[in-house]
């Protein structure tokens, strides 16, 4: 088995010194060759590695060379913040908790605090269980740390060192005086409020505190890990620069092939190691089977930002349904619209869907978008969305002021209906009123819309059904398309299902119009009765 185990491990087998040191700083080879020499010296702690030597894995040497024997002029480390973003299963909470005992017992640190951070106990507990474990089968450290399993404490007695876990769900946490903090899954820390108080100042009376910080990627892009992972990527791509902060990020990017083998390897650098192939083959494949896996797979496997944690639209199966629309040879067809009007300062849809003619035509959709001319480098901005491009190809449309000016709109749809056979108009009640009241007086038939399970069942899982079927045609509108991705599903006890606003992290208005226009379309289809325009002598032909 050592044997098999040698052969199988990747070593490291000439280490090239990191990118991001600064040109004053120096590699310290006899600092470096310590703390590696220090981490193999512990055991592996779980499963058929259990008992064995930690041997590095030659990413995991690489990281450890690269924070550890990076020195400054001075001779104190030139990184004290590490940001280590890598999948599932790669074998983090070990270097983690590996890491916090070299801070604690070995780097020579005078009754050293060490931290170990996490969103809740339990999970701060995971680092400290195999850090614990670790000692108890070192007999060099076995004799000289105290493990008070009760309270999650290390003691290093030579040097009245502490490892304490903290989790964000402890009260009041100042006062420290910080050597290392160990971050366990950074991107599950409910608000920013741990990650300020244990980085900025506590380590300002040592020469050298190092923040390791490990997580997978995470699915809010409103949380201090999104804006840390952003820094990160940032120094990589070299539009900053910050000689304090070491980053390391493995994982597949966007716009890479999720069911690509290659992309698996290349994402999770212990494959074969820690995990087996067959391991992420049968994850890929119940996530293949269900979309609803999907956005599991990609965040925890290959290490994806994903919008929420479950994407309930296939975005493959969506692009294939851009079949092109063409709006002239639609003109007098019968079409229902869906409206959301969101608030007066966001996005307002109103989407057109056009029921099929005969069994080899699609639903054809036509989607329209506004947004305030006045903020729209602001929420560029804020939003780090493109509608400024959007606006540029015509897929969306400002009103003047700093709010959607309703009476534009309006307008744009009385225009709409002198092309179109608007049979109905489906809207959400919510702050519609006097549009609605506008709408009607044009001699448009609108219709209340609920937002409840009742109502927005039906037509959501007829929604994917016609995209799974390809029989929705939409063009590959890109707002539309960006909307449809943003879509969190929220389920009832008896399976209905409805698009969540509040879940779902960005816009999904245009999601919302089209189910709304896809329920009239399904339930009328191609009713062939009088226009409300030849009610009133408009000339739709």
């Amino acid at each position: 088995m050592p044997g098999r185990r040698r052969r199988l491990l990747r070593k490291l087998k000439k280490y090239k010194q990191t990118r991001f040191k600064a040109q004053d700083s120096t590699y310290d080879k006899a600092a470096a060759d310590y703390a590696v020499a220090f981490i193999e010296a512990l055991c592996h702690t779980k499963g058929t590695w259990a008992g064995k030597p930690f041997e590095l894995i030659d990413w995991q040497e690489q990281i450890v060379r690269d924070i550890f024997g990076t020195l400054k002029p001075n001779g104190y480390r030139q990184f004290n913040t590490a940001y280590v973003e890598i999948p599932k299963k790669m074998g983090k909470s070990e270097l983690a908790a590996a890491i916090a005992l070299l801070l604690t017992c070995g780097d020579g640190e005078e009754r050293a605090e060490v931290y170990g951070c996490a969103a809740d106990r339990n999970q701060a507990s995971i680092v400290f269980n195999v850090a614990a474990d670790m000692v108890r089968m070192c007999p060099a450290l076995s004799k000289r740390v105290k493990i008070l399993d009760a309270t999650k404490r290390l003691i290093y007695q030579p040097t009245g060192s502490i490892y304490q876990v903290l989790s964000a769900d402890v009260g009041n946490k100042h006062g420290f005086n910080t050597h290392g903090v160990v971050f366990d899954e950074l991107h599950t820390q409910p608000n920013r409020k741990l990650y300020d108080v244990m980085t900025k100042g506590s380590g300002d009376a040592r020469m050298q505190p190092l923040y390791f910080l490990i997580t997978t990627a995470g699915d809010n892009q409103n949380s201090i890990c999104w804006e840390v992972h952003q820094k990160a990527l940032d120094i990589i791509d070299g539009r900053k620069h910050d000689p304090t902060f070491y980053p390391i990020i493995y994982g597949a990017a966007q716009e890479d092939d999720w069911t690509d083998p290659k992309v698996w390897r290349k994402a999770n650098p212990s494959l074969g190691i820690t995990v087996g192939m067959d391991k992420v083959k049968a994850a890929f494949e119940s996530a293949r089977q269900n979309p609803a896996e999907e956005n599991s797979f990609r965040q925890l496997r290959l290490n994806q930002w994903v919008k929420q944690s479950v994407r309930w639209m296939p975005m493959d199966k969506w692009d294939a349904c851009a079949f092109p629309v063409n709006e002239k040879a639609l003109e007098g067809r019968v079409c229902y619209g869906g409206l959301d009007l969101s608030s007066s300062t966001d996005i307002t849809a109103f989407v057109l869907v056009f029921p099929p003619l005969d069994e080899e035509d699609k639903y054809s959709v036509l989607p329209y978008f506004w947004i305030p001319e006045d903020n729209i480098e602001l929420r560029v901005k804020r939003d780090h969305v493109n509608y400024d491009l959007w606006q540029r190809q015509g897929f969306l449309q400002t009103t003047e002021g700093n709010v959607v000016h309703y009476g534009y709109i309006e307008k744009f749809i009385e225009q709409l209906g002198e092309k179109y056979n608007i049979r109905e108009i489906a809207f959400d009640r919510w702050g519609a009123v006097q549009m609605v009241q506008n709408l009607e007086g044009m001699g448009f038939t609108v219709v209340p819309f609920g937002q409840g399970f009742k109502d927005m069942s039906p037509p959501t899982k007829e929604l994917m059904k016609l995209t799974l079927e390809e029989k929705i045609a939409h063009g590959g509108h890109p707002i539309l398309r960006w909307m449809m991705d943003n879509i969190f599903i929220r389920t009832d006890p008896a399976g209905n299902i409805k698009a969540d606003k509040e879940k779902s992290t960005e816009k999904i208005d245009g999601a919302v119009a089209t189910i709304m226009a896809l329920d009239r379309a399904i339930r009328c289809g191609n009713d062939t009765g009088e226009s409300v325009y030849d009610k009133r002598g408009l000339l739709i032909w």
